[in-house]
């Protein structure tokens, strides 16, 4: 996906891929927020971040819709709550339909954090055969199909 930067002269700038998005509740979350998110929470809580990815909780009989996000640290940030506080924050300034959403947890509550083991997306990688510099993380999906394949690997890790 791209955006213009400019009209005169023409500038786009690549912010995403049309596959990575998180649109359960129609928060309309893509890539260019998570990034921005994940940069400014670890910026301020000093953490540093090898891989993540994010989901969507669904809505159920016995609880909201949230996100849920699998990150695996270099260097765990001093306090995780305000980690969690600052992305859930960045998000809502970043995104308006993300706002609306979490407006009095109407339809999503705050966004959860699984840490994951060092070397988890890097397994995750080298048993479906995509090593290499051309395959990616899938960074935000709309279904949790990567995210428990993680999880289940946690126990391998």
């Amino acid at each position: 996906t791209i955006k213009f930067t400019s009209t005169k002269p023409h500038r786009i700038k690549v912010t995403g891929r049309t596959k990575h998005f998180i649109n359960a509740f129609g928060e309309e979350l893509i890539i260019e927020n998570a990034d921005q998110a994940i940069a400014k929470a670890s910026k301020e809580t000093e953490a540093i971040i090898s891989n993540y990815t994010a989901a969507p909780i669904y809505i159920s009989a016995n609880s909201q819709g949230s996100h849920q996000w699998l990150i695996e640290f270099e260097k765990e940030p001093n306090n995780l709550d305000i980690f969690i506080n600052i992305l859930d924050q960045t998000l809502r300034e970043n995104n308006a339909d993300y706002d609306a959403k979490r407006a009095n947890d109407m339809a999503l509550l705050k966004p959860s954090i699984n840490l994951l083991k060092s070397g988890s997306f890097y397994l995750w990688l080298k048993k479906n055969n995509r090593l290499g510099a051309q395959n990616k993380i899938p960074r935000l999906s709309n279904d949790r199909a990567f995210v428990e394949e993680m999880l289940r690997l946690q126990v391998e890790v």
